[in-house]
C-alpha cells in the first residue's frame, strides 16, 4: 500500500545513516487469521504499531505501554507490520493470511530490530547529537501527519455542508499523548473559498427546560497543511493535533469553519464516542 510504504521509507531513512555501512535485514513473515490471536512479545514496551491494510489488525495497550500485541487477519492480500518500541527500536514484518496457523506466539529479540529512530552517529559528540525536546516533537508531528494524510482510513459520518462547501472529519487518531484530527475542506462551488479560521472547541450542553450550551475553544499544539484558500473544485486535507482528552455524554467537539468576507460558514459536531474511541 502506497501510504504505508511512504511511512516505512521515512522510518527507514531515520534508522539508517549514510555514514554507517549497515546491512539490511530480510523481513520475517508472520501468518495470522480471524480465528485465533497471534501474540508478539517485544523486548521493550510497544509505543506504536501500524499495519499496511485494513484486513490486518494489530492491537496493543495505548494507555499503558506493554511488551506484547495481538494480531488478527481477514482473507486478502499480504501487507506489513511496523512496530516501534519505547526506546525507538524499529521492527518490520511481512503479514500474510493463513487459514491454519503453525505458530501463535512470537518472541522478538533485540537483534531483530532494523534500526532506531535516532541512531547514534560514529564520532558525533553527545552535545551535538541531542536536540531540543520541542524540536523533536515538531519533527515527529510533521512526519506522522504526512503519513496520516495519505492513509486510507475513515471513520465515516462526520460531514457538514453549506452552499457546496463540505467540511469533513475523516479520521481521529490517538498516538502517544495526542489526538490527531484529519480534516477535509472540499470546495464544490464555482468560487474560491478564503479561510478566515477553523476553530475546535468542546461544547457542554446544559440540561433542563432552557437548553443552552457553552463552548471552550482548544488551541492545537500543532497544525499540518492548514490552507488560506481552497480553490474551486479542489479539496484540502489538514490535521489538527491536540492533547489527548476524553468527554462525558453531555459534551462534544465542535469544529467551526468561517469564510473570510463571506457567509459560507459551517459548524460540525463530533459526538463524544468518536473522541473516546479514536483509531
Amino acid at each position: 500500500m502506497k501510504t504505508n510504504v511512504l511511512f516505512l521509507l521515512f522510518l527507514t531513512a531515520c534508522a539508517f545513516h549514510p555514514s554507517l555501512a549497515q546491512e539490511r535485514k530480510i523481513l520475517d513473515t508472520i501468518f495470522a487469521n480471524d480465528q485465533k490471536n497471534v501474540a508478539l512479545f517485544f523486548p521493550k514496551p510497544i509505543r506504536q504499531g501500524i499495519t499496511g491494510s485494513d484486513n490486518f489488525v494489530f492491537t496493543y495497550n495505548r494507555e499503558a505501554e506493554q511488551h506484547f500485541g495481538l494480531l488478527q487477519a481477514k482473507p486478502g492480500k499480504e501487507s506489513n507490520l511496523l512496530v516501534i518500541n519505547s526506546n525507538g527500536s524499529i521492527f518490520s514484518y511481512i503479514l500474510k493470511y493463513k487459514e491454519h496457523l503453525d505458530q501463535l506466539n512470537y518472541f522478538v529479540l533485540k537483534s531483530d530490530t532494523i534500526g532506531n529512530e535516532k541512531p547514534e552517529v560514529i564520532g558525533e559528540s553527545r552535545v551535538t547529537k541531542e536536540e531540543p525536546k520541542e524540536s523533536d516533537k515538531t519533527y515527529y508531528y510533521d512526519k506522522f501527519c504526512s503519513f496520516l494524510v495519505e492513509r486510507k482510513q475513515k471513520i465515516g459520518g462526520l460531514k457538514k455542508r453549506n452552499q457546496d462547501i463540505v467540511l469533513t472529519v475523516e479520521n481521529i487518531v490517538f498516538d502517544k499523548e495526542e489526538l490527531y484530527f484529519v480534516i477535509h475542506i472540499e470546495n464544490k462551488s464555482s468560487l474560491d473559498y478564503d479561510l478566515n479560521f477553523l476553530n475546535v472547541g468542546i461544547e457542554t450542553r446544559q440540561k433542563g427546560k432552557k437548553k443552552s450550551s457553552q463552548t471552550i475553544y482548544q488551541e492545537p499544539i500543532f497544525t499540518y497543511g492548514l490552507p488560506t484558500r481552497v480553490k474551486e473544485g479542489e479539496t484540502e486535507k489538514l490535521i489538527y493535533v491536540l492533547p489527548k482528552f476524553s468527554l462525558g455524554d453531555d459534551r462534544r467537539v465542535v469544529l467551526e469553519l468561517n469564510e473570510k468576507n463571506g457567509g459560507r460558514n459551517i459548524k460540525l459536531k463530533v459526538p463524544h464516542k468518536h473522541i473516546n474511541n479514536p483509531n
